[in-house]
């Protein structure tokens, strides 16, 4: 019978059987038990990678099923032949939750009247920009990206994607544009929402000519990851007053204290918290039962990530 580790028993009775499966726990970090019969191997949600290396240690090991969207930073410690999937799907309704507060709070000047009230003091913000109205880019056209299109359709803005390539739309926008057409669109967005997936395309894609082709004023949304944006331009763009930036994710992260983007106008940051709220368990639950059910029947794991 094959054998997956889960995070702790907890997660253990969450799943619950699975028919022809049997789960052991194990937190990655101590020494895995019944380490040459675990198949399968979902991480804990939070916490560091490198211990992930003793996933080399497992000599049946034959796939590992992550409870996160992001997987850079795991492909380099997934044996050869091991199949890594990941959560897609788990996280969008939580990201596209932020991403949609994470701009109306900026605009509205949440964080402004916050400290007001920190300082039991009234803070006057009226006449803040409104998200009707708006122009909104959203970079990054996968699941989590349609999932903040569709909580956006109420907010009375118009909607432009883009992805790696161009192609037709959907319910949601008259079409999906080309990465090569995205220069020519910023000048024309208010608002941009990034949620690409980290790579070496996408590395540093925010740099200062990104930042340089939106207009004066406009807002940058990163739930995406920190390395996408360039930060020494951003503090720039921003310290200047330029634009502004609703940000879940740093590079580096967790942002130093002192930090000079902590103190520049019309930037707020939350500690990338995107995809950890109630909705989480639920979805990644299911995924994970459903994960399993597959691998006991033979059949394809859904979310591969690492072309095996």
């Amino acid at each position: 019978m094959p054998v997956v580790s889960l995070p702790d028993t907890e997660w253990i009775e969450m799943v619950g059987p699975v028919a022809g499966m049997e789960a052991v726990p194990w937190d990655i970090v101590s020494e895995p038990p019944r380490a040459d019969e675990i198949e399968v191997v979902v991480p804990p949600y939070i916490g560091s990678r490198e211990p992930l290396a003793r996933l080399a240690t497992l000599p049946s090991l034959r796939a590992v099923q992550l409870l996160t969207a992001g997987y850079d930073d795991v492909v380099p410690l997934v044996p050869p032949g091991v199949v890594l999937a990941n959560a897609t799907g788990v996280h969008d309704a939580s990201t596209a939750e932020l991403a949609v507060g994470l701009a109306l709070a900026t605009l509205r000047g949440f964080p402004e009247m916050v400290r007001g009230q920190d300082q039991a003091r009234w803070v006057p913000v009226g006449g803040r920009p409104a998200l009707a109205d708006k122009r909104v880019l959203i970079l990054g056209y996968g699941s989590i990206g349609r999932a903040v299109a569709r909580r956006l359709t109420g907010f009375e803005v118009s909607l432009t994607a883009v992805a790696s390539r161009a192609r037709d739309g959907d319910d949601l926008v008259d079409r999906v544009h080309g990465i090569g057409e995205l220069h020519d669109l910023l000048p024309h967005h208010d608002i941009v929402v990034v949620i690409v997936p980290l790579s070496e395309a996408t590395t540093g894609l925010v740099d200062r000519a990104f930042l340089a082709a939106m207009p004066d004023g406009a807002l940058l949304v990163n739930v995406a990851r920190g390395k996408v944006v360039d930060t020494n331009a951003l503090v720039e763009a921003t310290a200047a007053g330029r634009i502004m930036a609703a940000l879940d994710v740093t590079d580096p992260e967790p942002l130093p204290d002192g930090h000079p983007l902590w103190r520049c106008p019309g930037v707020f940051i939350t500690p990338h918290v995107g995809g950890d709220t109630s909705a989480f368990t639920p979805r990644a639950v299911r995924l994970v039962r459903q994960q399993l059910t597959a691998f006991v029947m033979g059949e394809p794991l859904r979310n591969v990530v690492n072309g095996s």
